[in-house]
């Protein structure tokens, strides 16, 4: 396994990070997709056994249930000083006012919640998940201060959200003497490109790791929605299924199809390698609920891309409406 830098940090990550939202209670209230933990536990062995050392979860999903299972994994399989994890806050955490949004309340009584599931004292990452439109940034800012010098957090970070919201954010932490986001977790992969515009030439200039979320468009470009079909389970029931499936994304499936018969491989490694190549991208996020799918990602890091294979699977893109925010 290959390890890099995570941005301007010293902090070193394998070239995959685990997307733990995959695991959790089957039809949960907000990822009813989900495997349970009997179910997941060869994915943590897999990864520690492959080098993988960065761990990714949220509050957010099924209220708790990945972070209590990632705690439980973790603690069965790897020493906390070799693992990096992260998880997220600032989503609906069930009802009420205040079980939401990135207030200095919500913050400082979430990560001690997630902190007690996830059973560490600290964890390395702590993403805003989305930006909370009725907190000002300066109390979001000053809550993660908070916890950072708390020791609570090591370094904060931040997911999608238009680039000059995350630029203004990060000069509002230098000025005040914060420790600045040092990682975009944001939308990326073959067929959602909108990101290349701002963000990523502004994260690749400032020294700021970009760990992608859905880098092979939701099971989409490993050929889970053939046409005509409703696709796997995740398919069906994932809130943002629905963001494929235009005559442009099957144009990009096509070349990514054919790319992996030339290759002797899949769609799905193809797809993984595109987003590899690109020197901006630190480690995608790999998220999924078959085993055979979380081999393939690993796989995908002995695949390289010509060139002129790179230039024919981005061919067929054009604009599109921003997604994911």
């Amino acid at each position: 396994m290959e390890y890099v830098s995570l941005g301007n940090t010293g902090m070193q990550v394998s070239r995959l990070c685990l997307g733990c939202m995959s695991f959790g209670t089957p039809g949960g209230p907000t990822h009813p997709w989900v495997i349970p933990e009997a179910d997941g536990e060869p994915f943590f062995r897999l990864a520690m056994e492959k080098g993988i050392n960065f761990f990714d979860t949220a509050d957010h999903y099924n209220y708790g249930d990945s972070e209590e299972i990632t705690g439980r994994m973790l603690k069965k399989y790897a020493r906390r000083d070799e693992i990096v994890v992260a998880t997220k806050v600032g989503l609906t955490m069930g009802e009420g006012p205040n079980k939401r949004g990135l207030s200095r309340k919500h913050i400082v009584e979430s990560i001690e919640a997630s902190l007690r599931r996830l059973q560490m004292d600290h964890v390395d990452l702590l993403y805003v998940h989305r930006l909370d439109p009725k907190t000002p940034f300066e109390e979001m800012l000053e809550a993660l201060d908070l916890v950072v010098r708390q020791g609570k957090v090591i370094y904060p970070a931040a997911s999608s959200m238009w680039a000059w919201q995350f630029a203004k954010l990060r000069e509002m932490q230098v000025s005040a003497g914060f420790t600045p986001f040092v990682a975009m977790q944001n939308f990326y992969n073959l067929a959602y490109r909108e990101e290349e515009r701002e963000m990523m030439p502004y994260c690749e200039s400032e020294g700021v790791a970009v760990v992608p979320w859905s880098p092979i468009a939701r099971g989409f470009l490993a050929g889970n929605r053939p046409k005509g079909s409703a696709g796997t389970n995740r398919a069906q029931t994932d809130k943002m299924g629905g963001y494929f499936g235009t005559k442009q994304d099957y144009a990009i499936l096509d070349r990514v199809q054919k790319i992996a018969e030339e290759l002797g491989t899949s769609a799905a490694k193809v797809a993984y390698a595109w987003v590899l190549s690109k020197p901006f991208v630190t480690a995608p996020i790999v998220g999924s609920t078959k085993l055979g799918q979380f081999e393939e990602a690993i796989e995908a890091l002995d695949v390289s891309l010509t060139a002129g294979q790179i230039k024919r699977l981005e061919a067929p893109y054009k604009t599109r409406a921003v997604m994911g925010h």
